[in-house]
C-alpha cells in the first residue's frame, strides 16, 4: 500500500471530515473523495462510514489507522534522524599542506568532495604552508597535510599513506649514469625548488640537513612547468614525488633516480584539532581523503 493513503486514512480518522483533511493535506475534498474510493476498491472493502457528516472508522479501517500511525511516525523519525545526520555533514573547512608538491594532488580531490558534499565548503589557505601545526593550534586553520607526527595533546594525526621522493634530472646529466644519488653528490648539484624556507624543502630537511650537505646553487621556482623546462635544458635537478608529476608532461630527455641507496621516503600524515573529531563534517572530509590518497 503506498504512503500517501496511510496518510489519507490517518488525517481523515483525526480530522473527521474531509474539509478539514483537505487543509491538513493541501488536497481538494473531490482529490480526497476520489484517493479514498480508489483505496477501497483495492482493498475490498469500506475504510470509514460517513455518519451525520462525520466519518467513523469501520472495523477494517481502525486496523489501517493503527498500521498508518505505526508506520508513518517510524518514517517521520527516521526523517527527523536523517536531518540531523545532515544538518552535522556542512560546514567549512579550512586546510593546507606543508609541502607544495602535495598541492598537485588536490583539485581531483577536492572536484569529488564537492559532489558528494556540496554542503562542507573547502578552502585551500596557501600562506599557512610555512607553519601548518601552528595555524591548526592557532584556529586559522582546521586540517594541514604534514609528513612529520606533531607532539601536542591538542591534535590527533592519522597516517595516509607513504611515497618516496625522487631526483629528476636530464638523462645527459652525469649524475643520471649513476645507481643511486648520493648526499655528496648535491655538492655540485643546482637544486631547483618550489619556494624558501629551505625546511619546508623534503629533501634538504630529511636528506642534506642532517649530513650537513648544501647544493652548491639552490633556485626557487614556484611553477613547476617553468621548473621542469630548467631541468629539461639540463640546468637543474628537482627532488620530487612521482605522483606530483602525474598531471605534467614529462620529456623523453628527462629521467628519475633514487635519493640514497634505500631511497627517500616519507609518511603523510592529516592533522586535526582533537575537539574538531565530533563534527560530522570534518569526519566526513577526512575518511574521504584518506580513500582518495592512500593508494598513491
Amino acid at each position: 500500500m503506498e504512503i500517501r493513503f496511510l496518510r489519507l486514512i490517518k488525517t481523515i480518522a483525526e480530522e473527521g471530515n474531509l474539509a478539514n483533511s483537505s487543509d491538513r493535506l493541501f488536497l481538494t475534498q473531490s482529490a480526497l473523495s476520489h484517493q479514498l474510493k480508489e483505496l477501497e476498491i483495492q482493498l475490498g472493502f469500506k475504510v470509514f462510514y460517513r455518519v451525520r457528516n462525520k466519518w467513523e472508522l469501520t472495523e477494517e479501517g481502525s486496523v489501517l489507522y493503527k498500521i498508518a500511525c505505526d508506520v508513518i511516525d517510524t518514517i517521520d523519525k527516521g526523517l527527523g534522524t536523517i536531518k540531523q545526520i545532515r544538518a552535522g555533514s556542512s560546514g567549512k573547512i579550512k586546510v593546507s599542506t606543508e609541502c607544495y608538491s602535495f598541492y598537485q594532488g588536490l583539485p581531483a580531490f577536492l572536484q569529488k568532495m564537492n559532489i558528494l558534499y556540496p554542503d562542507i565548503d573547502v578552502d585551500l589557505v596557501l600562506e599557512a604552508t610555512h607553519h601548518p601545526v601552528s595555524k591548526i593550534l592557532s584556529k586559522e586553520i582546521d586540517i594541514a597535510v604534514v609528513t612529520s607526527q606533531p607532539s601536542n595533546d591538542e591534535l590527533i594525526s592519522i597516517e595516509i599513506f607513504e611515497d618516496e621522493i625522487f631526483a629528476v634530472l636530464h638523462v645527459e646529466n652525469p649524475l643520471y649514469a649513476l645507481g643511486y644519488i648520493d648526499v655528496s653528490d648535491f655538492t655540485n648539484i643546482h637544486l631547483i625548488i618550489h619556494s624558501y624556507p629551505l625546511e619546508t624543502v623534503s629533501v634538504f630537511e630529511r636528506f642534506l640537513k642532517p649530513n650537513a650537505v648544501i647544493p652548491f646553487k639552490i633556485s626557487a621556482i614556484p611553477l613547476t612547468e617553468v621548473a621542469l623546462e630548467m631541468v629539461s635544458a639540463n640546468a637543474g635537478v628537482m627532488c620530487m614525488p612521482k605522483w606530483a608529476l602525474r598531471s605534467f608532461k614529462i620529456s623523453d630527455g628527462l629521467g628519475f633516480k633514487k635519493i640514497g641507496k634505500n631511497g627517500l621516503k616519507r609518511k603523510h600524515y592529516l592533522v586535526v584539532r582533537k575537539s574538531d573529531m565530533t563534527k560530522r563534517y570534518i569526519n566526513a572530509f577526512l575518511e574521504n581523503f584518506k580513500e582518495h590518497f592512500q593508494n598513491f
